[in-house]
Order: structure tokens, then sequence, then C-alpha cells
């Protein structure tokens, strides 16, 4: 139940920037002029999934005074909603006090981020983000660890600008309700529902197949222009039903938000339509194909708007603060992998002649690298595209990890190295194999202990560790393999999560 305060949480803790203050209060006038019933209040988890609570208009307004609790829980969960730690035991099972019992946590709403969802009648949706009830930014929250890094670039004259291209697979729904085999329990998750493609696949960018999905492309087109998502095209990819989405480049902590309910607005109004949207990166169906996420990045001055990757003499590629960057992506590649490529699926892309990398290399518009580098004299999107994520990455966490690698290298004057044009047998190292081996990396790496702190990476460790023994414990079970396809247990894990 939600007090009134004589001294709101969010004034009382200053929460919120001027400028917040001035959109919030546009939008208790809105709000009172739109028909809405609901609100839904947004979180991502650690997972980069959305969670949501839907409250009344009157609640939410009280909600732009005071935040709203909620329950921690989310945040304990792994994959298949196995609980994590120990919650009810003193410190939470992770050692924190402020963790004992499950505690809430109050959600304050970003008013910047708030919309008006079109294929849902009635329901607003707002972003918000977690505090403990004392004021404290919540430890464990992606979005406040984003927000806190770019800091870290504003403080040194410097913001992110990310563009997003991320691929998925359009499917048509094929079972009229669900049955007792997709219900699962905590730790196991039940059968995802039964689908068919939606076009044969493997014929790269064709019309007529295109055309087959176009219902469902052309409404995703007008909902997104309505919610304010900037999409710059929808084209047919490889496999059957794939699909990659390309969106303009904006501030990070904007593209992550946008990143956030592209992938939430997509599977809602697909599975309205009678169709089925997943960004697990290779479902275990025959002949589909994975799925990647390029995250395309550079530095602008704070100041001037100009883009600090741009080269200024002929010939080359990126200035001296972009190969420092660069340099920084390449050093730390491997314990970065853990935050672009988070799943035990997603490592079914790192394979050689694949349109993804197996090892930390780049070079100039070539797409078998892991850094792909576009860039010129004059040309003010000159940038890097990160080539190592998959469509599953929590979004704060993926460009996050950019910044603690790319900000380092500038630090340091890190060397990238020569680029390589033959980059499957590039002497360069290799990046992880599964997601256990990305994990050790990044538990051996001190820079992102240093800058994300013990307490993030040991919690991210467990919950991630937690997931990948679930799989090997599968494993072991059934006596199945993990070397060549998919397997049923990655199916049932992620097709319907993510």
């Amino acid at each position: 139940m939600q007090v009134k305060e004589p001294f709101p949480f969010i004034a009382r803790h200053g929460v919120w920037t001027d400028e917040q203050r001035r959109q919030a209060e546009d939008l208790k006038r809105r709000v009172e002029k739109d028909d809405l019933h609901l609100v839904r209040l947004v979180w991502a988890d650690p997972h980069g999934a959305a969670r949501a609570k839907a409250v009344t208009v009157p609640t939410f307004l009280t909600a732009l005074e005071t935040g709203y609790n909620i329950n921690v829980a989310t945040t304990t969960l792994d994959s298949a909603n196995a609980r994590t730690f120990a919650s009810f035991t003193r410190g939470g099972g992770m050692g924190l006090d402020e963790m004992t019992g499950s505690p809430n946590l109050t959600i304050v709403p970003d008013p910047a981020t708030f919309r008006v969802l079109p294929w849902a009648s009635g329901i607003g949706w707002v972003l918000c983000d977690e505090y403990f009830n004392s004021g404290v930014p919540f430890h464990f929250s992606p979005r406040q660890l984003l927000r806190k890094h770019l800091k870290r670039l504003a403080d040194k004259g410097m913001d992110l600008i990310v563009g997003l291209e991320i691929e998925w697979y359009l499917l048509r729904v094929a079972q009229e309700q669900l049955g007792e085999e997709n219900i699962g329990i905590p730790g196991v998750r039940g059968r995802p529902i039964k689908t068919v493609p939606v076009e044969p696949g493997f014929s790269y960018h064709c019309e007529s197949n295109m055309d087959l999905m176009q219902p469902v492309l052309s409404a995703l087109a007008e909902h997104f222009e309505k919610i304010g998502l900037p999409l710059r095209s929808i084209e047919n990819e490889w496999g059957p039903g794939q699909v990659e989405c390309t969106f303009a480049a904006r501030p990070a902590l904007e593209a992550a938000d946008h990143a956030l309910l592209f992938r939430t607005a997509t599977r809602q109004i697909c599975r309205r339509m009678g169709h089925f949207a997943t960004f697990m990166c290779r479902p275990a169906l025959t002949g589909y194909y994975s799925s990647g996420w390029h995250l395309h990045q550079s530095l602008r001055d704070g100041k001037s708007g100009r883009n600090l990757f741009m080269p200024e003499r002929a010939g080359e590629y990126l200035s001296p603060r972009g190969r420092a960057f660069l340099g920084g992506l390449m050093t730390y590649a491997a314990p970065s992998t853990a935050f672009a490529t988070p799943t035990v699926n997603g490592y079914r892309r790192f394979r050689p002649n694949s349109l993804a990398p197996d090892r930390a290399s780049w070079c100039y518009d070539h797409r078998g690298v892991m850094i792909r580098v576009l860039g010129a004299p004059g040309d003010e999107a000159t940038r890097l595209e990160n080539r190592s994520g998959e469509p599953a990455a929590n979004p704060y966490l993926y460009i996050l990890s950019q910044i603690v690698a790319g900000l380092d290298g500038i630090e340091n004057a890190l060397d990238p190295g020569p680029a390589e044009d033959d980059p499957y047998n590039a002497s360069r190292p290799m990046l992880p194999t599964s997601l256990p081996a990305a994990l050790e990396a990044l538990e051996r790496e001190p820079l992102f202990r240093a800058q994300l702190g013990d307490v993030f990476i040991d919690y991210f460790l467990k919950l991630k560790r937690n997931e990948a023994g679930r799989f090997a414990q599968w494993l072991k079970e059934t006596g199945g393999s993990e070397r060549d396809e998919p397997t049923a247990w990655e199916q049932n894990e992620y097709f319907d999560f993510f």
C-alpha cells in the first residue's frame, strides 16, 4: 500500500534533474487529458527483460511524487526464475544487510520515457529506476549502472552515441492454447508454444518472402513510430523468418531504453497478431541460423557535438582517440563477452566464416571481425561496430561494457594492433567459447571489478553461473551434447523468455 509522505521520496532524495521535474509536471497534465485506465511501471531485470506493475492513473500520479514500492525478487532470479540467492537469510545470501528478507525497493518513473501504447487501449508505459528506500541507487539496477558510467564520460566532456542493429525471428503460432507441457516450475521452464515458419528462408533480402511477413512488419513499423522508436529499416535476413531492425543513433541511455522497449513491444504486438517473436540467438529448430546484435558506437564532444572518432588525415579510419577506444575493446574482449553474450545459447554464433567473430580482431568494413570500423575524414558517421553481441543481451550492460573497456583504452593509450583482413586465421586472442569460460574471464579481469565493484561482479557471476550450472546438470542427466545443434534445454530456457 502506498502511503502519502509529508516529504515525498523523489523530492526528499533529489533523484530527478530539473528537466525531469519539468517533464513530470507536463506529464501530470497530459495524463489527466488522456483516456488511460492503467500505467505500466517498467524496470529492466538483470537479464534485460522488461518487468512491470500496472497501476491506476491516480496511483501513477502519486508515484510521480513518492515513487512506487516493488519487491526486490526479480533481481534474485535466473533466466528460468530459479531463486539464486538465499533471500530469507541474514544478508540475503549476498552478505548485504539491506538485501535481507527480500525487501521492498522504490521505483521512480523517468518521465522522459512515458508512452501511450497504441496496441493496448488505455495503457500508459514508463521506465523506472530502482532505489533502496533510503534513497541509495539499487546496487543491481542495470540502468543505474549505465547512468553512472555515462557520467564518467560526461565528466571528461564526452557522450557515447549508439546505433542499434538487432536480428530476431518471426514465427506463426501453431497452438490454440497452452497445455500442461507448457507450464514450468521455478528453475525448470515448460516447453515453448508450438510455432511454424512464416517464410522458407535462406533467400537473402528476397522481396516476395518479405511480403509474406509484411502485415506484421507494417504493424510493427506503425506502432514503433507512435511510441517514438527511431526505426530506420526492417530487413528480411538469412534464416526462415529472420528479421533485422536498425534504429537511428541516439545517446547511449536513450538507445538502451529503446532496445528494451523494442524487444518487449515486438513480442507483444506479434503475439496479438497470432505470431511469435523471439530474440533467442539460435532457436533449436531445423534450419534456423544464429541472430546477432551489432552495436554501433562513437564518442561525441559534449559541447560541440563533434564526432571524436572521426579522423583528420587522409587514409585513416579513426582518430587517435578512436584507436585508443578500439584498443580498449580489443584488450578486454574476453571479459566483455559475458555482457555481450550472456546466455548458454549465444556462443553458438562464434564459428569461423559465420558472419560472427571467433576472436578479438578488427578491420575496416569487414563483417568477419569482432569490431568493424567505419569512418573517414569528414565522415560524421565514423563509428565502431561491435559484432560480438547476441540479441538477448541486456542492453544496459552490453553498452556499459563498451564504456568500461573503451575508456580504459583512452586513459592508457591502448594500441588495438593491426587490422586483420583474414580474421578467422589471424593470430589474435580467441573469444570465450562458452558462458562458463566468459564468466571465468570476467572474474579474472580486475578492470571490471574496479569499475563495477565487487558487489555487482560477484552477484552477476553467481546469477549467470546458476544458469550455466543448470544446463550442465541437464547435460549430465540426459547424456546430451552441447557441441553441434542447440539443445532442448536451450529451447525451453530461452525461446519464450527473450
